[in-house]
Protein backbone atom coordinates (compact mmCIF):
# COMPACT_ATOMS: atom_id res chain seq x y z
CA UNK A 1 0.00 0.00 0.00
CA UNK A 2 1.20 3.48 -0.79
CA UNK A 3 -0.23 6.74 0.53
CA UNK A 4 -1.03 9.42 -2.03
CA UNK A 5 0.80 12.69 -2.45
CA UNK A 6 -2.33 14.42 -1.12
CA UNK A 7 -2.09 12.54 2.18
CA UNK A 8 1.62 13.29 2.45
CA UNK A 9 0.98 17.02 2.02
CA UNK A 10 -2.07 16.94 4.28
CA UNK A 11 0.25 15.74 7.05
CA UNK A 12 2.69 18.51 6.16
CA UNK A 13 0.01 21.24 6.18
CA UNK A 14 -1.20 20.11 9.60
CA UNK A 15 2.37 19.90 10.92
CA UNK A 16 3.03 23.45 9.71
CA UNK A 17 -0.12 24.72 11.44
CA UNK A 18 0.81 22.87 14.64
CA UNK A 19 4.33 24.34 14.57
CA UNK A 20 2.79 27.79 14.05
CA UNK A 21 1.34 27.66 17.56
CA UNK A 22 -2.31 28.42 16.85
CA UNK A 23 -1.57 31.49 14.74
CA UNK A 24 -3.09 31.79 11.28
CA UNK A 25 -0.90 30.25 8.59
CA UNK A 26 -0.91 31.54 5.04
CA UNK A 27 -1.11 28.99 2.25
CA UNK A 28 1.56 30.95 0.37
CA UNK A 29 3.97 30.48 3.29
CA UNK A 30 3.19 26.77 3.52
CA UNK A 31 3.69 26.36 -0.23
CA UNK A 32 7.03 28.15 0.01
CA UNK A 33 8.17 26.03 2.98
CA UNK A 34 7.49 22.81 1.09
CA UNK A 35 8.25 24.11 -2.43
CA UNK A 36 4.87 23.09 -3.80
CA UNK A 37 2.20 25.05 -5.66
CA UNK A 38 -0.54 26.94 -3.84
CA UNK A 39 -3.33 25.47 -6.06
CA UNK A 40 -2.19 21.97 -5.09
CA UNK A 41 -2.41 22.87 -1.39
CA UNK A 42 -5.82 24.50 -1.81
CA UNK A 43 -7.08 21.22 -3.28
CA UNK A 44 -5.93 19.40 -0.13
CA UNK A 45 -7.44 21.99 2.23
CA UNK A 46 -11.01 21.18 1.26
CA UNK A 47 -11.28 17.68 2.80
CA UNK A 48 -9.26 18.80 5.84
CA UNK A 49 -11.63 21.71 6.41
CA UNK A 50 -14.80 19.71 5.72
CA UNK A 51 -13.49 16.97 8.03
CA UNK A 52 -13.06 19.41 10.90
CA UNK A 53 -9.26 19.30 11.09
CA UNK A 54 -8.62 22.82 9.79
CA UNK A 55 -10.52 26.06 9.94
CA UNK A 56 -10.16 28.88 7.46
CA UNK A 57 -10.36 32.60 8.05
CA UNK A 58 -11.10 34.65 4.97
CA UNK A 59 -9.95 38.15 4.23
CA UNK A 60 -6.78 40.13 3.85
CA UNK A 61 -5.28 38.86 7.10
CA UNK A 62 -6.86 35.43 6.79
CA UNK A 63 -5.33 32.02 6.72
CA UNK A 64 -5.75 28.55 8.15
CA UNK A 65 -5.23 26.96 11.56
CA UNK A 66 -5.96 23.69 13.28
CA UNK A 67 -9.62 23.32 14.21
CA UNK A 68 -8.70 20.97 17.08
CA UNK A 69 -5.59 20.64 19.23
CA UNK A 70 -2.78 18.87 17.39
CA UNK A 71 -2.74 16.18 20.07
CA UNK A 72 -6.32 15.24 19.19
CA UNK A 73 -5.74 14.77 15.44
CA UNK A 74 -4.49 11.27 14.68
CA UNK A 75 -2.71 10.27 11.51
CA UNK A 76 -5.60 7.89 10.89
CA UNK A 77 -8.02 10.85 10.97
CA UNK A 78 -6.03 12.43 8.15
CA UNK A 79 -5.72 9.22 6.13
CA UNK A 80 -9.47 8.60 6.29
CA UNK A 81 -10.12 12.08 4.87
CA UNK A 82 -7.53 11.97 2.10
CA UNK A 83 -7.37 8.38 0.86
CA UNK A 84 -10.09 6.99 -1.40
CA UNK A 85 -9.21 3.34 -1.56
CA UNK A 86 -7.54 0.86 0.75
CA UNK A 87 -7.61 -2.10 -1.64
CA UNK A 88 -4.27 -3.81 -1.37
CA UNK A 89 -5.15 -6.44 -3.96
CA UNK A 90 -8.04 -7.48 -6.19
CA UNK A 91 -9.26 -9.65 -3.31
CA UNK A 92 -10.46 -6.49 -1.58
CA UNK A 93 -12.81 -5.63 -4.43
CA UNK A 94 -16.42 -6.77 -4.51
CA UNK A 95 -16.06 -8.56 -7.86
CA UNK A 96 -13.37 -11.23 -7.56
CA UNK A 97 -15.09 -13.64 -9.94
CA UNK A 98 -11.89 -14.00 -11.99
CA UNK A 99 -10.06 -15.74 -9.15
CA UNK A 100 -10.56 -19.51 -8.80
CA UNK A 101 -9.40 -19.37 -5.17
CA UNK A 102 -11.94 -16.80 -3.98
CA UNK A 103 -13.73 -19.18 -1.61
CA UNK A 104 -10.61 -20.81 -0.14
CA UNK A 105 -7.80 -18.25 -0.32
CA UNK A 106 -6.41 -16.83 2.90
CA UNK A 107 -4.52 -14.01 1.19
CA UNK A 108 -7.32 -11.48 1.62
CA UNK A 109 -7.56 -12.29 5.34
CA UNK A 110 -3.80 -11.78 5.75
CA UNK A 111 -3.91 -8.51 3.83
CA UNK A 112 -6.90 -7.30 5.85
CA UNK A 113 -5.03 -8.10 9.07
CA UNK A 114 -2.00 -6.16 7.81
CA UNK A 115 -4.19 -3.20 6.86
CA UNK A 116 -5.85 -3.23 10.30
CA UNK A 117 -2.39 -3.23 11.93
CA UNK A 118 -1.42 -0.23 9.79
CA UNK A 119 -4.60 1.58 10.88
CA UNK A 120 -3.88 0.77 14.55
CA UNK A 121 -0.39 2.30 14.32
CA UNK A 122 -1.68 5.40 12.52
CA UNK A 123 -4.31 5.83 15.25
CA UNK A 124 -1.56 5.90 17.92
CA UNK A 125 0.26 8.93 16.49
CA UNK A 126 -0.98 12.51 16.36
CA UNK A 127 -0.05 15.68 14.49
CA UNK A 128 1.49 16.89 17.76
CA UNK A 129 3.82 13.87 17.66
CA UNK A 130 4.92 14.79 14.13
CA UNK A 131 5.42 18.45 14.99
CA UNK A 132 7.86 17.53 17.80
CA UNK A 133 10.85 16.17 15.90
CA UNK A 134 14.41 16.16 17.22
CA UNK A 135 15.07 19.73 16.02
CA UNK A 136 13.03 22.90 15.89
CA UNK A 137 10.46 22.28 13.17
CA UNK A 138 9.49 25.95 13.16
CA UNK A 139 12.97 26.98 12.06
CA UNK A 140 12.99 24.33 9.34
CA UNK A 141 9.63 25.62 8.06
CA UNK A 142 10.77 29.23 8.02
CA UNK A 143 8.77 30.27 11.09
CA UNK A 144 10.22 32.69 13.63
CA UNK A 145 10.39 31.57 17.25
CA UNK A 146 7.16 33.50 17.93
CA UNK A 147 5.29 31.35 15.37
CA UNK A 148 5.10 33.91 12.57
CA UNK A 149 6.42 33.39 9.09
CA UNK A 150 9.94 34.71 8.73
CA UNK A 151 10.19 37.44 6.12
CA UNK A 152 13.34 37.78 4.10
CA UNK A 153 14.41 41.39 3.57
Amino acid sequence: MRLTKQTNYAFRILMYCAANGGELSRVADIAKAYTVSEPFLFKILQPLTEGGLLETVRGRNGGIRLARPAGEITLLDVIRLTEDNFSMAECFNEDVSGCPLVDMCRLSAALREALNAFFAVMAKYTIADLARPHGDIGVLLGLDSDGTAAVAV
